[in-house]
Protein backbone atom coordinates (compact mmCIF):
# COMPACT_ATOMS: atom_id res chain seq x y z
CA UNK A 1 0.00 0.00 0.00
CA UNK A 2 1.19 3.48 -0.81
CA UNK A 3 0.43 7.08 0.11
CA UNK A 4 0.77 9.97 -2.31
CA UNK A 5 2.83 9.90 -5.49
CA UNK A 6 5.84 7.61 -5.84
CA UNK A 7 8.52 6.62 -5.50
CA UNK A 8 7.86 5.49 -1.94
CA UNK A 9 10.05 4.68 1.03
CA UNK A 10 9.02 1.27 2.40
CA UNK A 11 8.40 0.84 6.12
CA UNK A 12 10.15 -1.98 7.88
CA UNK A 13 6.95 -3.20 9.54
CA UNK A 14 4.15 -4.59 7.48
CA UNK A 15 0.42 -4.85 8.23
CA UNK A 16 -1.19 -8.23 8.94
CA UNK A 17 -4.86 -9.24 8.91
CA UNK A 18 -6.56 -9.40 12.28
CA UNK A 19 -4.19 -6.98 14.02
CA UNK A 20 -4.91 -3.58 15.54
CA UNK A 21 -5.36 -0.55 13.30
CA UNK A 22 -1.94 0.40 11.91
CA UNK A 23 -0.42 3.86 12.02
CA UNK A 24 -1.32 6.25 9.24
CA UNK A 25 0.87 6.52 6.17
CA UNK A 26 2.41 9.79 5.12
CA UNK A 27 2.93 10.95 1.55
CA UNK A 28 5.83 9.16 -0.09
CA UNK A 29 5.56 6.19 2.26
CA UNK A 30 4.64 2.55 1.59
CA UNK A 31 4.19 -0.59 3.68
CA UNK A 32 3.62 -4.25 2.96
CA UNK A 33 0.07 -5.38 3.68
CA UNK A 34 -1.53 -8.83 3.77
CA UNK A 35 -4.77 -9.51 1.90
CA UNK A 36 -7.69 -8.83 4.24
CA UNK A 37 -5.75 -6.52 6.59
CA UNK A 38 -7.04 -3.11 7.66
CA UNK A 39 -5.81 -0.29 5.45
CA UNK A 40 -4.10 2.51 7.40
CA UNK A 41 -5.53 6.04 7.27
CA UNK A 42 -4.37 8.27 4.39
CA UNK A 43 -3.55 5.29 2.15
CA UNK A 44 -3.86 6.22 -1.51
CA UNK A 45 -3.99 2.74 -3.06
CA UNK A 46 -2.80 -0.82 -2.76
CA UNK A 47 -0.06 -1.67 -5.22
CA UNK A 48 0.19 -5.36 -5.97
CA UNK A 49 3.65 -6.82 -5.51
CA UNK A 50 3.83 -7.86 -9.16
CA UNK A 51 3.12 -4.26 -10.21
CA UNK A 52 6.05 -2.68 -8.38
CA UNK A 53 9.82 -2.89 -8.05
CA UNK A 54 12.46 -1.42 -5.74
CA UNK A 55 15.58 0.48 -6.74
CA UNK A 56 19.08 0.25 -5.26
CA UNK A 57 18.04 2.63 -2.45
CA UNK A 58 15.09 0.43 -1.48
CA UNK A 59 12.49 2.86 -2.83
CA UNK A 60 9.36 1.38 -4.40
CA UNK A 61 8.41 2.30 -7.97
CA UNK A 62 5.14 1.42 -9.70
CA UNK A 63 5.42 -0.37 -13.04
CA UNK A 64 1.94 0.72 -14.07
CA UNK A 65 -0.40 3.62 -13.27
CA UNK A 66 -1.67 3.83 -9.71
CA UNK A 67 -5.36 4.71 -9.43
CA UNK A 68 -6.49 6.14 -6.07
CA UNK A 69 -8.51 3.52 -4.17
CA UNK A 70 -7.40 0.57 -6.27
CA UNK A 71 -7.58 -2.83 -4.55
CA UNK A 72 -9.06 -1.25 -1.40
CA UNK A 73 -12.47 -2.53 -0.26
CA UNK A 74 -14.33 0.46 1.15
CA UNK A 75 -16.66 0.14 4.10
CA UNK A 76 -20.24 -0.44 3.05
CA UNK A 77 -19.26 -1.79 -0.36
CA UNK A 78 -21.67 -4.74 -0.09
CA UNK A 79 -24.17 -3.40 2.41
CA UNK A 80 -24.71 -0.56 4.84
CA UNK A 81 -26.04 -0.56 8.37
CA UNK A 82 -29.80 -1.04 8.27
CA UNK A 83 -29.90 -2.58 4.78
CA UNK A 84 -32.19 -5.58 4.28
CA UNK A 85 -29.80 -8.27 3.10
CA UNK A 86 -32.45 -10.82 2.13
CA UNK A 87 -36.26 -10.76 2.19
CA UNK A 88 -38.26 -12.71 4.79
CA UNK A 89 -38.97 -16.25 3.64
CA UNK A 90 -35.57 -16.76 2.04
CA UNK A 91 -34.45 -20.38 2.23
CA UNK A 92 -31.43 -20.71 4.54
CA UNK A 93 -28.81 -22.16 2.22
CA UNK A 94 -25.08 -22.50 3.00
CA UNK A 95 -24.54 -19.19 1.18
CA UNK A 96 -27.14 -17.49 3.39
CA UNK A 97 -25.36 -18.78 6.50
CA UNK A 98 -22.09 -17.43 5.18
CA UNK A 99 -23.62 -14.03 4.44
CA UNK A 100 -25.17 -13.85 7.91
CA UNK A 101 -21.86 -14.67 9.56
CA UNK A 102 -19.99 -12.14 7.41
CA UNK A 103 -22.52 -9.46 8.40
CA UNK A 104 -21.97 -10.18 12.08
CA UNK A 105 -25.03 -12.26 12.96
CA UNK A 106 -24.56 -14.96 15.59
CA UNK A 107 -28.08 -16.39 15.20
CA UNK A 108 -30.87 -16.34 12.63
CA UNK A 109 -34.59 -16.50 13.25
CA UNK A 110 -35.85 -19.24 10.96
CA UNK A 111 -39.11 -21.05 10.40
CA UNK A 112 -38.55 -24.71 11.32
CA UNK A 113 -39.19 -27.48 8.84
CA UNK A 114 -42.75 -28.76 9.19
CA UNK A 115 -42.81 -32.10 11.02
CA UNK A 116 -44.59 -34.89 9.14
CA UNK A 117 -45.83 -38.30 10.28
CA UNK A 118 -46.42 -40.79 7.45
CA UNK A 119 -49.10 -43.43 8.04
CA UNK A 120 -49.08 -46.24 5.48
CA UNK A 121 -52.40 -48.09 5.31
CA UNK A 122 -53.33 -51.43 3.78
CA UNK A 123 -53.23 -55.10 4.81
CA UNK A 124 -52.13 -56.03 1.29
CA UNK A 125 -48.70 -54.40 1.51
CA UNK A 126 -45.39 -56.26 1.70
CA UNK A 127 -42.16 -54.64 2.93
CA UNK A 128 -39.80 -57.07 1.17
CA UNK A 129 -39.69 -59.61 -1.63
CA UNK A 130 -41.80 -59.86 -4.76
CA UNK A 131 -45.60 -59.58 -4.87
CA UNK A 132 -47.36 -62.87 -4.14
CA UNK A 133 -50.70 -64.37 -3.12
CA UNK A 134 -52.66 -61.16 -3.66
CA UNK A 135 -50.10 -59.09 -1.75
CA UNK A 136 -48.18 -56.19 -3.33
CA UNK A 137 -45.05 -54.31 -2.39
CA UNK A 138 -45.37 -51.10 -0.42
CA UNK A 139 -43.97 -48.46 -2.79
CA UNK A 140 -45.12 -45.41 -0.85
CA UNK A 141 -43.37 -46.22 2.43
CA UNK A 142 -39.92 -46.00 0.79
CA UNK A 143 -40.89 -43.20 -1.61
CA UNK A 144 -42.68 -40.65 0.55
CA UNK A 145 -40.09 -39.82 3.25
CA UNK A 146 -37.31 -38.63 0.89
CA UNK A 147 -39.87 -36.89 -1.30
CA UNK A 148 -41.32 -35.05 1.70
CA UNK A 149 -37.83 -34.07 2.83
CA UNK A 150 -37.23 -32.70 -0.67
CA UNK A 151 -40.34 -30.59 -0.17
CA UNK A 152 -38.86 -29.11 3.00
CA UNK A 153 -40.38 -31.39 5.65
CA UNK A 154 -38.83 -33.19 8.60
CA UNK A 155 -40.22 -36.73 8.56
CA UNK A 156 -40.68 -37.67 12.21
CA UNK A 157 -42.26 -41.11 11.83
CA UNK A 158 -43.26 -43.72 9.25
CA UNK A 159 -45.83 -46.20 10.60
CA UNK A 160 -47.48 -49.13 8.80
CA UNK A 161 -50.94 -49.61 10.23
CA UNK A 162 -52.60 -52.10 7.91
CA UNK A 163 -56.35 -51.61 7.63
CA UNK A 164 -57.05 -51.21 11.36
CA UNK A 165 -59.45 -48.37 12.14
CA UNK A 166 -58.39 -48.41 15.80
CA UNK A 167 -54.70 -48.18 14.90
CA UNK A 168 -55.41 -45.28 12.55
CA UNK A 169 -57.49 -43.47 15.18
CA UNK A 170 -54.74 -43.87 17.76
CA UNK A 171 -51.99 -42.76 15.38
CA UNK A 172 -53.88 -39.66 14.27
CA UNK A 173 -54.96 -38.55 17.74
CA UNK A 174 -51.54 -39.18 19.30
CA UNK A 175 -49.52 -37.50 16.56
CA UNK A 176 -47.67 -34.31 17.50
CA UNK A 177 -46.60 -33.60 13.93
CA UNK A 178 -47.58 -30.48 12.03
CA UNK A 179 -48.81 -32.61 9.13
CA UNK A 180 -50.04 -36.20 8.98
CA UNK A 181 -49.82 -37.91 5.59
CA UNK A 182 -51.87 -41.07 5.08
CA UNK A 183 -51.69 -43.42 2.10
CA UNK A 184 -54.84 -45.16 0.89
CA UNK A 185 -58.17 -45.41 2.63
CA UNK A 186 -59.56 -42.15 1.22
CA UNK A 187 -62.33 -43.65 -0.92
CA UNK A 188 -65.54 -45.33 0.29
CA UNK A 189 -64.56 -49.02 0.41
CA UNK A 190 -65.20 -51.40 3.33
CA UNK A 191 -61.78 -50.73 4.89
CA UNK A 192 -61.34 -47.11 3.83
CA UNK A 193 -61.23 -45.59 7.32
CA UNK A 194 -59.84 -42.10 6.75
CA UNK A 195 -63.17 -40.28 6.32
CA UNK A 196 -64.85 -42.04 9.28
CA UNK A 197 -61.86 -41.31 11.54
CA UNK A 198 -61.84 -37.65 10.55
CA UNK A 199 -65.56 -37.42 11.28
CA UNK A 200 -65.10 -39.23 14.60
CA UNK A 201 -62.44 -36.79 15.86
CA UNK A 202 -64.32 -33.71 14.63
CA UNK A 203 -61.80 -32.75 11.98
CA UNK A 204 -62.60 -29.99 9.50
CA UNK A 205 -62.59 -31.38 5.98
CA UNK A 206 -61.06 -28.65 3.79
CA UNK A 207 -60.68 -30.52 0.48
CA UNK A 208 -62.64 -33.67 -0.24
CA UNK A 209 -61.53 -34.81 -3.67
CA UNK A 210 -59.89 -32.93 -6.53
CA UNK A 211 -60.83 -33.01 -10.22
CA UNK A 212 -57.47 -34.42 -11.26
CA UNK A 213 -56.39 -37.81 -12.59
CA UNK A 214 -54.77 -39.78 -11.21
CA UNK A 215 -55.47 -38.93 -7.60
CA UNK A 216 -59.01 -37.58 -7.42
CA UNK A 217 -59.83 -39.18 -4.00
CA UNK A 218 -57.14 -37.07 -2.23
CA UNK A 219 -58.22 -34.96 0.74
CA UNK A 220 -57.04 -32.28 3.13
CA UNK A 221 -58.37 -31.82 6.67
CA UNK A 222 -57.57 -29.74 9.74
CA UNK A 223 -57.35 -32.17 12.64
CA UNK A 224 -56.24 -29.66 15.29
CA UNK A 225 -55.67 -25.93 15.42
CA UNK A 226 -52.07 -26.35 14.26
CA UNK A 227 -52.24 -29.72 12.52
CA UNK A 228 -53.39 -30.88 9.09
CA UNK A 229 -53.90 -34.28 7.51
CA UNK A 230 -53.23 -34.94 3.84
CA UNK A 231 -54.95 -38.10 2.65
CA UNK A 232 -53.21 -39.53 -0.40
CA UNK A 233 -54.71 -42.25 -2.59
CA UNK A 234 -53.09 -45.67 -2.29
CA UNK A 235 -52.09 -45.98 -5.95
CA UNK A 236 -48.50 -44.73 -6.24
CA UNK A 237 -48.81 -42.24 -9.13
CA UNK A 238 -52.12 -41.03 -7.69
CA UNK A 239 -50.28 -40.42 -4.41
CA UNK A 240 -47.65 -38.36 -6.27
CA UNK A 241 -50.47 -36.29 -7.72
CA UNK A 242 -51.75 -35.64 -4.21
CA UNK A 243 -48.26 -34.75 -3.00
CA UNK A 244 -47.91 -32.03 -5.61
CA UNK A 245 -51.52 -30.86 -5.48
CA UNK A 246 -52.09 -30.67 -1.71
CA UNK A 247 -48.99 -31.57 0.32
CA UNK A 248 -46.48 -29.35 -1.49
CA UNK A 249 -48.50 -26.09 -1.17
CA UNK A 250 -49.30 -26.87 2.47
CA UNK A 251 -45.68 -27.61 3.41
CA UNK A 252 -44.46 -24.58 1.49
CA UNK A 253 -46.90 -22.33 3.33
CA UNK A 254 -45.99 -23.76 6.74
CA UNK A 255 -42.30 -23.20 5.95
CA UNK A 256 -42.97 -19.64 4.72
CA UNK A 257 -41.40 -20.41 1.34
CA UNK A 258 -42.48 -18.60 -1.84
CA UNK A 259 -44.37 -20.40 -4.56
CA UNK A 260 -42.30 -21.39 -7.60
CA UNK A 261 -42.82 -19.42 -10.79
CA UNK A 262 -45.26 -21.15 -13.10
CA UNK A 263 -43.97 -21.93 -16.59
CA UNK A 264 -45.07 -23.73 -19.71
CA UNK A 265 -43.46 -25.65 -22.54
CA UNK A 266 -44.93 -27.07 -25.75
CA UNK A 267 -45.61 -30.79 -25.77
CA UNK A 268 -43.69 -32.69 -28.42
CA UNK A 269 -46.32 -35.44 -28.66
CA UNK A 270 -50.02 -35.73 -27.98
CA UNK A 271 -51.04 -36.16 -24.34
CA UNK A 272 -54.30 -38.02 -23.86
CA UNK A 273 -56.73 -36.35 -21.48
CA UNK A 274 -59.59 -37.27 -19.21
CA UNK A 275 -63.08 -36.35 -20.46
CA UNK A 276 -63.76 -33.82 -17.68
CA UNK A 277 -60.81 -33.82 -15.22
CA UNK A 278 -57.30 -32.44 -15.45
CA UNK A 279 -54.56 -35.03 -15.90
CA UNK A 280 -51.01 -34.95 -14.58
CA UNK A 281 -48.73 -36.73 -17.05
CA UNK A 282 -45.02 -37.49 -16.47
CA UNK A 283 -42.75 -35.83 -19.02
CA UNK A 284 -39.06 -35.51 -19.80
CA UNK A 285 -37.63 -32.19 -20.95
CA UNK A 286 -35.89 -32.24 -24.30
CA UNK A 287 -34.60 -28.85 -25.43
CA UNK A 288 -37.50 -26.43 -25.46
CA UNK A 289 -40.25 -29.05 -25.33
CA UNK A 290 -41.71 -31.66 -23.01
CA UNK A 291 -42.12 -35.28 -24.09
CA UNK A 292 -45.01 -37.22 -22.48
CA UNK A 293 -44.01 -40.60 -21.11
CA UNK A 294 -45.83 -43.91 -21.21
CA UNK A 295 -46.66 -45.93 -18.10
CA UNK A 296 -48.67 -43.12 -16.56
CA UNK A 297 -51.55 -45.09 -15.05
CA UNK A 298 -52.48 -44.46 -11.39
CA UNK A 299 -50.70 -47.59 -10.13
CA UNK A 300 -47.55 -47.08 -12.24
CA UNK A 301 -44.21 -45.57 -11.25
CA UNK A 302 -42.17 -46.44 -14.35
CA UNK A 303 -43.04 -43.14 -16.04
CA UNK A 304 -42.51 -40.86 -13.04
CA UNK A 305 -39.21 -42.59 -12.24
CA UNK A 306 -37.81 -41.36 -15.56
CA UNK A 307 -39.56 -37.98 -15.52
CA UNK A 308 -38.31 -34.43 -15.03
CA UNK A 309 -41.74 -32.94 -14.42
CA UNK A 310 -45.49 -33.48 -14.60
CA UNK A 311 -47.45 -31.81 -17.37
CA UNK A 312 -50.85 -30.35 -16.50
CA UNK A 313 -53.09 -31.65 -19.28
CA UNK A 314 -56.55 -30.06 -19.54
CA UNK A 315 -59.75 -32.08 -19.93
CA UNK A 316 -59.90 -33.57 -23.40
CA UNK A 317 -56.11 -33.79 -23.80
CA UNK A 318 -53.42 -31.72 -25.49
CA UNK A 319 -52.22 -31.82 -29.09
CA UNK A 320 -48.56 -31.80 -30.22
CA UNK A 321 -47.11 -28.30 -29.92
CA UNK A 322 -49.69 -27.16 -27.37
CA UNK A 323 -48.29 -25.29 -24.37
CA UNK A 324 -48.71 -27.10 -21.04
CA UNK A 325 -47.94 -25.94 -17.53
CA UNK A 326 -45.20 -28.03 -15.90
CA UNK A 327 -44.73 -29.02 -12.26
CA UNK A 328 -41.06 -29.65 -11.63
CA UNK A 329 -40.01 -32.70 -9.65
CA UNK A 330 -37.71 -31.74 -6.76
CA UNK A 331 -34.68 -33.73 -7.89
CA UNK A 332 -34.92 -32.37 -11.43
CA UNK A 333 -34.67 -28.73 -10.31
CA UNK A 334 -32.42 -29.02 -7.23
CA UNK A 335 -30.43 -32.23 -7.67
CA UNK A 336 -30.80 -35.66 -6.13
CA UNK A 337 -29.15 -34.41 -2.94
CA UNK A 338 -32.44 -32.81 -1.93
CA UNK A 339 -33.84 -36.30 -1.49
CA UNK A 340 -30.90 -38.26 -0.13
CA UNK A 341 -28.51 -36.61 2.31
Amino acid sequence: MVAGPGPWAVRDEGVLAGHAEPAALTDGEAARIATGARVPPDTTAVLRSEHGQTDEKGRLHATRAVVPGQDIRPRGQECRSGDQLLPPGTLVTPAVLGLAAAAGYDTLTAVPRPRVDVLVLGDELLTEGTPRDGLIRDALGPMLPPWLRALGAEVTAVRRLGDSADALHKAVTKSQADVIVTTGGTAAGPVDHVHPILHRIGAELLVDGVKVRPGHPMLLARTKENQHLVGLPGNPLAAVSGLLTLAEPLLRTLAARPAPEAYTLPLRDEAHGHPYDTRLVPVVLRGDSAVPLHYNGPAMLRGIAAADALAVVPPGGARPGQEAELLDLPWASAGIGVCFT
